[in-house]
């Protein structure tokens, strides 16, 4: 989906805040060989739409299905589901942090993603799309919590199912040479074991 000046609209992350994750997630998952890389794969696009789940509804938490459609079956995993009252303080707690609300902080204070990736783009800096591979790579170890979260929700964005926004095509399975979700065809014995 796009604005009217071209750009990719964004659920959550600003055009900057989105440029920067892009030059950070290529550091961790470059480009290389049959392999397009984090960014070209749309992993800050599961990112964006992570931290925004709740920006839409149902929210972009647990994909439907069962099927996918790319095997067979009605396509429905970009259906989302609604989740259930413990669900959404769950994942709600998890994305936007407990905020001082009681029912959020029954174990204590939490900084949620949204916050933790605002501090994580400002440490890394404005400029961080602009400077060269060893100054990135600098200013990422310099963070390692939140390069650590960064390099999770990465692979998730490269591997995970396209409904959620990264995946593009399916293009990281294609890389890692995955045949992706088999519903309702299923594997068969010789792609389990994988022996010819």
């Amino acid at each position: 989906m796009s604005d009217p000046n071209g750009d990719k609209a964004r659920v959550y992350l600003t055009a900057r805040d989105a440029s920067v994750l892009e030059a950070a997630v290529d550091r961790l998952i470059p480009p290389s060989g049959p392999h397009p890389g984090a960014s070209a794969l749309g992993a800050v696009d599961y990112i964006d739409g992570v931290l925004g789940a709740f920006q839409v509804d149902p929210p972009r938490i647990f994909a439907g299905g069962p099927f996918s459609g790319r095997h067979g079956g009605k396509a429905s995993f970009a259906q989302f589901l609604p989740l259930r009252p413990l669900e959404e303080l769950a994942w709600r707690t998890r994305i936007e942090g407990s905020q001082g609300r009681p029912e959020r902080e029954f174990n204590g204070p939490v900084t949620g993603w949204q916050q933790r990736y605002r501090d994580g783009i400002d440490g890394l800096g404005d400029d961080f799309d602009q400077v060269d591979g060893d100054e990135q790579d600098r200013r990422l170890a310099a963070a390692p919590e939140f390069r650590a979260l960064l390099y999770g929700h990465a692979n998730e964005g490269c591997y995970g199912a396209p409904e959620y926004g990264g995946n593009r095509d399916g293009r990281g399975w294609a890389a890692i040479s995955f045949p992706g979700d088999s519903q309702p065809r299923g594997y068969t014995d010789q792609e389990v074991s994988g022996r010819d």
